[in-house]
């Protein structure tokens, strides 16, 4: 008996084949026939739901960065957690990891992918910040921040720290990433009104020490 299922469960059938595919093989060694055995399904099937493989690929994007936006805001809403280790929860929770998100990653800093790199780069500018916004106000309700902009001051972080810190469009010497993360974490406090060295914890996100 032929088993029907609806355009969207098949179309998640699809992107799970393809997220495994392309992890293990890579997405330059995954084939379109290799996803359609792997699903079980017609070639014509696939193309009702996407285009091309790039199209596959587009779409595992999305589901990564809404993925990505969930996981932050569930960092954000422990209130239990002190709000400066909240603020790294949820820039550690943006991290891609699982399935294919190294193939993701490669795939989207090609120069023939600009576009793709663009939207995720956009889903992070719009999406983080409102999100940082609330972990601030509830610190300046406690006394560990001080600034009448908390949602233009993780703006202006957000949008620094996913150019600058991105490696693709920033080029920088690991003695060059240190003085900017320096940099950054001063800046910082100052722009919240935090007390001096108060955000020291964050060099831990990226694997450093200030020593």
């Amino acid at each position: 008996m032929r088993v029907v299922k609806n355009a969207e469960e098949r179309r998640n059938e699809v992107l799970d084949a393809a997220d495994e595919l392309f992890g293990r093989k890579g997405f330059d060694g995954t084939s379109t026939n290799d996803i359609l055995e792997k699903v079980g399904i017609a070639r014509g099937t696939l193309y009702h739901h996407f285009r091309s493989k790039e199209d596959i690929m587009d779409a595992l994007i999305e589901r990564y960065s809404a993925r990505l936006l969930d996981a932050a805001q569930k960092a954000a809403a422990d209130r239990s957690i002190p709000v400066v280790e909240r603020m790294i929860r949820v820039v550690m929770a943006l991290n891609i990891s699982g399935g294919s998100s190294e193939e993701i990653m490669e795939h989207i800093h090609k120069p023939q992918n600009a576009l793709m790199h663009q939207k995720i780069q956009k889903v992070i500018i719009h999406g983080v910040p409102p999100i940082l916004t609330e972990i601030i106000r509830e610190g300046i309700e406690q006394g560990v921040f001080h600034t009448p902009y908390p949602y233009e001051c993780m703006e202006m972080v957000v949008i620094y720290a996913s150019t600058v810190f991105d490696g693709d469009m920033v080029v920088l010497t690991e003695e060059e990433r240190l003085s900017r993360m320096l940099a950054f974490i001063y800046n910082l406090e100052r722009l919240l009104g935090a007390e001096s060295g108060s955000l020291g914890d964050i060099m831990g996100m990226f694997g450093m020490n200030q020593e």
